[in-house]
């Protein structure tokens, strides 16, 4: 058996499964976030290792195993965020996650030294302020006493893999997520580090996403519940692990995209993805020799929760299924609503830190129904987008199998289909893609597995929904009209984010 946490932006979910990679059980520990004025997002570190110890206990205790029939843990985490360390591996301060915007001026200034579209070409990422070498140049230029203890910087999964076994490293998934990492030559670059003025010693080593970081300390299994000992596989960003819980390990295995807090869709590929307006980005695959372009956009799911939040104060997950059912009912853009999904700036298309959430064309007339069907018709708006630049890259895009928690509405599946135009297929993992493609990462780098190919066989298809031709051409005239409004949008957003910083 095999236990793999997934630290994500709202909790770590620990699993565990079987050497064929079937779950068994798995548990959930939250955590919170605290966001803030001119773009903060920060999350404390130790929340993350508390909640690592406190889901393998759970898990343990309620799967009934015997924590010494445990073969291995493996790890997938949160990527493109910033986790400063003293010399005694202790957090410095709280860590920067991939939704902290704040380094716009360090981000203009790393792409004026570096050129953007070289630095495209290098990195396989824009320079942008949500990766995670502005955020370490922040913290520099901001926060000297801070800056002055800080020894290491890492990424979530690595700061959890260190406690484990006492081993800092990361992996060439995590490492593409910090615009740090030439992907040409597989190592960190010294011309964007020297350009950032940050040394290397600065960055943990890479090694692969199976190898096996060490055994568990004395420490760590005692608080884990687990035996002194047990192998930790690196693993990687939870981007591509989500690929391999999808089952695209391979380019004939098709894009599929994930309606987590953030939305993206991805594809396995052999190269990067090089797109000419640089509308996508590419990490590297932990399936070796492999990578992942992607377009991911700031807040997918996570604008469906605000709504609800907003609307529906004070509950539990039950609030969804009403407010849903208000929008399966409701029009939005046929009644010229409109919502542009950027509450926490954005990614692609646009990579502007500075976009915000609209609602445009609202009416007196207009309830709780329109509004939430707005929200899940501009991020599928938003998401045609960034599947026009896969196209535009000759990336084919006939079908689309959907996971993550957004997977789990009939309601935004419909609205995914007409507004894509393409068949959408719900996946049986659903929210379980991270931690699935962690088991199977670990499997594989515990030799427990021939290959990441065992990944196709463990989700099925449970729902498929066909595009509607008359809603398809309906919606291809709105996604104009949707484009239209954040191009006139822009020079309020420029403004806004001016006087915000």
């Amino acid at each position: 058996m095999i236990i793999s946490h997934d630290l994500g932006t709202t909790g770590d979910k620990a699993s565990l499964h079987d050497n064929g990679g079937r779950p068994l059980a798995a548990c959930t520990v939250g955590y919170p976030t605290r966001f803030g004025h001119g773009g903060v997002a920060e999350q404390d570190p130790e929340d993350w290792w508390r909640a690592a110890c406190e889901a393998t206990r759970r898990l343990v205790a309620r799967a009934g195993v015997d924590p010494g029939g445990v073969d291995g843990i493996a790890l997938s985490g949160q990527m493109m965020g910033a986790v400063f360390l003293d010399g005694g591996f202790a957090p410095v301060r709280p860590a920067m996650i991939w939704a902290d915007h704040r380094s716009t001026a360090q981000s203009d200034l790393l792409a004026g030294r570096l050129g953007m579209e070289s630095a495209y070409r290098e990195l396989g990422h824009r320079v942008d302020p949500t990766y995670s070498l502005a955020k370490v140049m922040w913290v520099r230029d901001n926060e000297p006493e801070n800056w002055a203890r800080v020894r290491h910087v890492c990424l979530a999964k690595d700061l959890v893999t260190l406690r484990l076994t006492g081993r800092l490293v990361t992996d060439p998934s995590d490492a593409s997520s910090t615009n740090a990492y030439d992907q040409n030559a597989g190592a960190w670059s010294r011309r964007v580090l020297d350009a950032a003025e940050l040394p290397e010693e600065l960055l943990p080593p890479v090694v692969a996403s199976t190898e096996v970081a060490g055994g568990l300390t004395a420490g760590a299994a005692a608080e884990l519940g687990l035996a002194e000992g047990t192998p930790v596989v690196v693993g990687g960003g939870d981007g591509p692990m989500a690929a391999v819980g999808a089952g695209v390990v391979s380019p004939a295995d098709g894009p599929y995209v994930c309606m987590g807090s953030s939305s993206w869709i991805s594809v396995a590929a052999r190269r990067p993805l090089l797109d000419p307006p640089m509308r996508s980005m590419t990490f590297n695959h932990v399936v070796p020799g492999h990578f992942v372009p992607t377009t991911t956009m700031q807040a997918g799911g996570a604008c469906l929760a605000w709504v609800v939040d907003l609307l529906s104060p004070g509950g539990g997950p039950g609030r969804f299924g009403p407010l849903l059912a208000a929008a399966d009912e409701a029009p939005a853009a046929d009644e010229g609503l409109y919502f542009l999904p950027h509450l926490l700036g954005e990614r692609s298309p646009y990579w502007n830190p500075a976009a915000a959430g609209v609602f445009a064309g609202l009416g007196r007339h207009h309830g709780r129904g329109h509004m939430v069907r707005a929200v899940l018709e501009g991020v599928a708006f938003n998401l045609r987008t960034c599947i026009g630049a896969f196209r535009d890259g000759g990336v084919a895009v006939e079908r689309v199998d959907v996971i993550g928690g957004g997977a789990g509405s009939d309601v935004w599946l419909r609205v995914l289909a007409d507004v894509w135009g393409v068949e959408v297929r719900r996946r049986s993992i659903v929210e379980d893609a991270n931690s699935l493609g962690a088991a199977v990462t670990g499997l594989v780098g515990l030799g427990l597995a021939d290959g990441f190919g065992i990944a196709r066989g463990l989700s099925t298809t449970t729902a498929v929904f066909t595009p509607d031709a008359r809603r398809c051409a309906r919606y291809a005239e709105q996604h104009g009209i949707f484009l239209d409004a954040y191009e006139r949008m822009r020079p309020w957003f420029d403004l806004r984010g001016g006087e915000a910083e």
